[in-house]
């Protein structure tokens, strides 16, 4: 029985951002961070099935692409990486790529990765906050500047590079060509409202992304009987003694949380592995009564101990 409050460690990116605020206090003395992970607490801690992230983008990242489990498997990787994004927020004209504008052969795919021209051949489509894209393993992919995204995906750090602007990374041309769909991406499903507080933006065969819209003032029960991620992206809830605030996560597996949400209502995703939708992971218990005044929270700017233990 298990529920934590994550910690936060950044990744440093060339792509990323100075600042991290509202979501969080990292010092970015040493360079732009990229991305912040959500991990549990303790070096003892069992790797989790599922990643959770958020990424700041100030320049395009590299177009890429991820294996499937089966060829991750085939070169000594312990699963392959199927991730969702969810836009948080995103400048005007901010766009990302998903698959490729027309059907390619493998051959036209090198060609295009060795002169450079995929920039122009992925398939670029405008975001905006509250948008959803499933980037199934096999889909060349990439993301623009000027967004905040989280991402949900198999934890894995797979990621071969067709094309880098620049950079001087390194490309893995051989293993991106083996992997990738070299064409248009699928259809995907659109999101399904399950009730007035929980929405499923994406389920696939590894993990199940909810977002939760819970009133002020209202109490609610979390589920998890398997491994489960809650970020929160808009308000203010306690979950037990502890707060939770806009870029705080917490993880929870085989146990139960109270949410009792505060006086400007909780926005928050909610992650867990799939295929399947867990109908009770969330159940109402009541609202707030008039005697009982929803909790007025600190700027989520003070950081937490658990923040700041994060930060060091």
């Amino acid at each position: 029985m298990t529920i934590e409050h994550a910690i936060v460690r950044t990744k440093p990116k060339p792509w990323g951002s100075l600042d991290l605020r509202p979501w969080s206090l990292a010092s970015t003395s040493d360079g732009p961070i990229g991305e912040l992970w959500f991990e549990r607490p303790g070096l003892a801690a069992p790797k989790t099935a599922l990643l959770l992230k958020m990424l700041f983008t100030t320049e395009p990242l590299s177009i890429q692409v991820h294996p499937d489990d089966a060829f991750a498997r085939s070169i000594g990787l312990a699963n392959g990486k199927t991730e969702a994004w969810y836009i948080v927020s995103a400048i005007l004209g901010a766009r990302v790529a998903v698959g490729l504008n027309h059907p390619r052969s493998a051959a036209e795919l090198r060609t295009a990765i060795t002169d450079g021209s995929i920039a122009d051949i992925v398939d670029w489509q405008p975001v905006h906050p509250g948008d959803v894209i499933f980037i199934p393993a096999g889909t060349v992919h990439a993301i623009g500047a000027g967004i905040v995204l989280v991402e949900i995906q198999q934890h894995s750090d797979a990621t071969f590079r067709l094309f880098d602007y620049g950079r001087e990374r390194q490309l893995h041309i051989d293993n991106a060509v083996a992997v990738a769909t070299a064409g248009p991406r699928g259809i995907q499903m659109p999101s399904k409202r399950l009730s007035a507080a929980r929405t499923v933006l994406t389920v696939n065969s590894y993990f199940a992304l909810e977002q939760t819209d819970l009133a002020p003032g209202s109490v609610w029960m979390l589920d998890a009987p398997k491994e489960t991620w809650l970020l929160a992206i808009e308000g203010h809830a306690q979950l037990g003694s502890t707060r939770l605030a806009p870029g705080e996560a917490f993880f929870l597996e085989a146990d139960h949380a109270e949410i009792e949400v505060g006086a400007n209502g909780l926005k928050a995703l909610l992650a867990y592995p799939g295929p399947k939708i867990n109908p009770a992971a969330l159940i109402k218990r009541s609202a707030t009564s008039a005697s009982r005044v929803p909790h007025a929270f600190p700027s989520p700017l003070v950081p937490s101990p658990f923040e700041t233990a994060a930060l060091k």
